[in-house]
């Protein structure tokens, strides 16, 4: 029987992230602790676990069809990987930092503050890219590791590491400059899969992009008296349009519809501003398009 092959993080933050994305589209796997892979029963699908790092490379050489990783990880390995699908979790820039007590002397002339800088960093690939487009002359240090501590040892002036919060650089004195790579998880192929993977590929893409789907929408059910319904379709268009049910008291509706995440707080106001009442919020779990 063919069977899809997909590489993702070993253990960490991507792992689970992964995970759980792949049980809310309902795919169940036999593995143990120690599994350095796992099939799930329901769906011809086979996971291989490996270090985020490596990847792109077991991607590229055909080892594995696909695989789930950073954008970053793509980038910097350096190989020609077509990003089928973006995940939505994994979401962190790369940017350079610099400690907080030299940024005014960094500030001053004409020239890039970065010039003739020790930068340390894991992405030397993506970081010496920047510095070539910017006409910046550097040293880049390469650590495996523990990057941000490279000023306060004497390793290095400034840094350049992934961001999330910025909780990490703050602890250590540093400041955030200039963000110059910004990532996220992605599904990725060489897209040479077979007639029969691509089969597979696409039930696959359909069954994660429904769960994918559902998190950028609310379900939502309220109240409105009847006369405001020419209202309502002004604010609410839904997927299509809303459905409108009728009530036991006839001059009231009941209307359920979805509103789009980003819009829903906004959404909201303009519901009650036009007398929605007894407004029910309930999260998606899949939607299909």
């Amino acid at each position: 029987m063919t069977t899809l092959k997909i590489a993702i993080q070993k253990s960490g933050r991507l792992s689970e992230k992964t995970f759980t994305l792949l049980e809310n589209a309902g795919f169940q796997f036999e593995m143990t602790d120690r599994s350095l892979m796992a099939k799930c029963r329901n769906f011809p699908l086979e996971l291989l676990f490996l270090r985020t790092d490596d990847i792109p490379e077991i991607v590229a050489d055909g080892t594995s069809d696909l695989g789930i990783c950073g954008q970053n990880s793509i980038a910097e390995k350096g190989f020609d990987l077509k990003e089928i699908e973006k995940l939505g979790f994994g979401k962190c820039r790369l940017s350079i930092a610099v400690p907080e007590k030299l940024i005014s002397s960094f500030a001053t002339g004409g020239e890039p503050f970065l010039n003739g800088m020790r930068i340390a960093t894991s992405y030397p690939n993506i970081l010496q890219n920047y510095l070539t487009e910017k006409g910046i002359s550097a040293e880049i240090i390469k650590l495996s590791g523990s990057v941000e501590i490279a000023p306060n040892i004497g390793t290095a002036d400034a840094i350049c590491d992934l961001v999330s919060t910025g909780s990490t650089l703050k602890m250590n004195g540093l400041v955030e400059q200039e963000e110059i790579f910004f990532s996220e998880s992605v599904l990725v192929g060489t897209g040479n899969l077979s007639k029969e993977k691509e089969n597979i590929l696409q039930d696959f893409l359909i069954r994660i992009g429904a769960v994918l789907l559902a998190k950028k929408f609310k379900y939502i059910v309220m109240n409105l008296e009847r006369k405001d319904i020419p209202k309502l379709t002004e604010i609410l268009p839904g997927l299509k349009s809303p459905t409108i049910t009728s009530l036991a008291d006839e001059n009231w509706v009941s209307v359920s519809t979805v509103v789009e995440e980003k819009i829903f707080w906004a959404t909201i106001g303009k519901l009650k501003e036009i007398g929605a009442e007894g407004i029910l919020v309930q999260p998606i779990e899949k939607l299909i398009i």
